[in-house]
């Protein structure tokens, strides 16, 4: 079977958007594909999270995993740390790497932006912009922010993997991922590592909107309902949204906020209730106080059944410890395998 990789940076709970995004590919894919999923615990250094809060968002993300039904008899799930084989690996795609090629992608850019502060110098020859380091931060853009995409790379190019689900947002990444493995290829001159291509499973990548009426789900957004929110704490996310006066034409084009109401509602209700409401709106007799009623109590009924598969798997910390080791041999088996094989490539002795 053909081998696919991806990973998740632990940076809190999954939300719905996860699961439609990706989550519920991957429980497909796990039955067609040799499947690596693992936990990005290295990545999320990028943003210098406490020790605890490492430990507690592996731990949350596997649970999550597990809870959804990615099934380690089928899938590896490993966390990237413990398969140190792709540090080393790691270093040889940064000895090839320009420091140039790296600066420009769009990931570092923007997050270095948030590590700096921008500042407007008046000057005899006119406005310019300056960057500074903002003093209130503890910590400039690091080294290892700049070489994210060689890492991801090293991740996926260690299993020799040809398929890789991602966003649109990894699309740069990816096409990096695919120079470092070609690059190495050209460099030793061998036919070794695989160019792993961007992956969407389905024909049609389901986009699961926010709540603020605009833009996708998102952690960092505010916008998310969690696969673990209870049920008061869902309906009073969804009695927030967005919404307006309502239509005052029949079959009026809906605007963004309603309309992501309306795609949220066609991914978690049946048909017919998204139907009855979808002719309330075109007759100008909606009532979004009970749209979002439904809307709640269907995303809920949803959620209710992975919610307590989440708290039973937490409560059995020797089962996820299990998942783990396991996921760490099968991953260390075939890192070890084609790292043994680049150290020979290169001129280094295997072990």
């Amino acid at each position: 079977m053909e081998t696919v990789v991806s990973g998740i940076r632990p940076t809190g709970n999954l939300h719905l958007g996860n699961y439609f995004g990706a989550v519920k590919g991957f429980l497909q894919m796990q039955n067609e594909y040799n499947c690596l999923f693992f936990i990005a615990d290295w990545h999320s250094l990028t943003t210098h999270p406490h020790p605890e809060n490492i430990r507690n968002s592996v731990r949350t993300i596997l649970s999550e995993y597990l809870a959804c039904g990615i099934d380690p008899e089928k899938a590896t799930i490993y966390v990237q740390s413990d398969v140190p084989e792709v540090v080393e690996l790691y270093l040889y795609l940064n000895m090839n790497a320009g420091i140039g090629e790296l600066m420009r992608t769009a990931s570092f850019k923007d997050k270095a932006r948030q590590q700096l502060h921008i500042d407007r110098v008046h000057t005899s020859e006119g406005d310019v912009e300056r960057e500074i380091f903002n003093e209130g931060n503890k910590h400039s853009v690091s080294a290892g922010l700049l070489t994210y995409p060689t890492l991801m790379a090293a991740d996926i190019i260690i299993h020799k993997a040809v398929k890789v689900p991602v966003g649109k947002d990894q699309e740069q990444n990816m096409e990096m991922a695919r120079r470092f493995a070609r690059r190495f290829n050209m460099t030793y001159g061998v036919d070794f590592f695989p160019e792993p291509a961007s992956f969407y499973y389905s024909h049609k990548a389901v986009k699961v909107p926010g709540l603020d009426g605009s833009g996708k789900m998102g952690k960092s957004e505010g916008n998310a309902i969690y696969l673990i929110d209870d049920e008061k704490t869902i309906k009073k996310k969804v009695m927030k949204a967005v919404t307006d006066a309502g239509p005052t034409e029949p079959n009026s084009v809906k605007p963004e906020p309603i309309a992501n109401l309306f795609t949220m509602m066609e991914i978690v209700s049946s048909k017919d209730t998204y139907d009855y409401f979808n002719e309330k709106y075109n007759n100008c007799e909606i009532r979004y106080g009970d749209m979002k009623k439904q809307l709640a109590e269907d995303i809920n009924n949803f959620c209710a059944p992975i919610r307590e598969r989440i708290l039973d798997i937490r409560s059995n910390e020797e089962f996820m410890a299990k998942v783990v080791r396991q996921g760490a041999e099968k991953a260390r088996e075939s890192a070890a395998k084609t790292l043994n094989e680049v150290r020979q490539i290169i001129g280094f002795r295997p072990y």
